[in-house]
């Protein structure tokens, strides 16, 4: 059996799910200080939830997509976002709020886009892209639509965390560790690098020719 097989569905399942909960209360977040009605609000969760995975999936040809199968997806962003619309009040620190549980979800979705890449057969390569894609286009379709400038694209250890994770997972596979430690190695690596990227403002040089 494929090393990529470890986890059992129903955790694979759950991961998901944490991940499409903590993008929609991300994408909640942003449209509600920005203003949006209840149904734009969960427009703009749904784009940030699943709108990776479903790149993610056309790239890989992989047909039905997850989110047309699987109604829990759809059942699961609305009432979360329905839910923080009513309590939207209780989050006074929106940037920090909306960081965090971008965190959440980027982590969560770089793991599963990572996976499902390896299981469709997918190259190394190709399968880091994947997770990169899962975790990152949902989110630069959500700051389109509020009108805000992708966090990927400020510089921001972003797309770095997630790679990171990746060739962490890579290496220790290489070492002869569990699939199971290394999974859960990754998921806790792109978190972490990103939270302490903005805790202590780390950010990408740019990259610029002397005149």
């Amino acid at each position: 059996m494929p090393t990529y097989f470890f986890f059992p569905d129903i955790l694979l399942y759950l991961l998901d799910m944490i991940g499409v909960i903590a993008c929609a209360i991300a994408g909640t977040l942003l449209a509600q200080h920005k203003g949006f009605d209840i149904s734009g609000c969960i427009l703009v969760s749904m784009a940030n939830a699943i709108g990776g995975g479903t790149f993610r999936d056309m790239a890989l040809d992989r047909h039905p997509l997850f989110w047309m199968t699987d109604l829990n997806y759809v059942i699961v962003i609305t009432l979360t976002s329905l839910a923080l619309q009513m309590f939207f009040h209780l989050y006074h620190k929106i940037d920090r709020a909306l960081r965090l549980f971008d965190a959440i979800g980027l982590a969560a979705f770089s793991v599963i886009g990572f996976k499902v890449a390896l299981a469709q057969g997918s190259s190394a390569i190709i399968a880091v892209m994947m997770g990169v894609w899962t975790a990152i286009i949902g989110g630069m379709i959500r700051d389109v639509i509020c009108n805000e400038i992708p966090l990927v694209l400020q510089r921001e250890i972003y797309i770095t965390a997630s790679v990171f994770g990746a060739c962490l997972y890579l290496l220790l596979i290489k070492m002869g560790v569990r699939t199971g430690v290394s999974e859960f190695a990754m998921l806790v690596s792109i978190f972490a690098v990103r939270m302490l990227a903005l805790r202590f403002d780390w950010h990408l040089p740019s990259i610029r020719l002397v005149k």
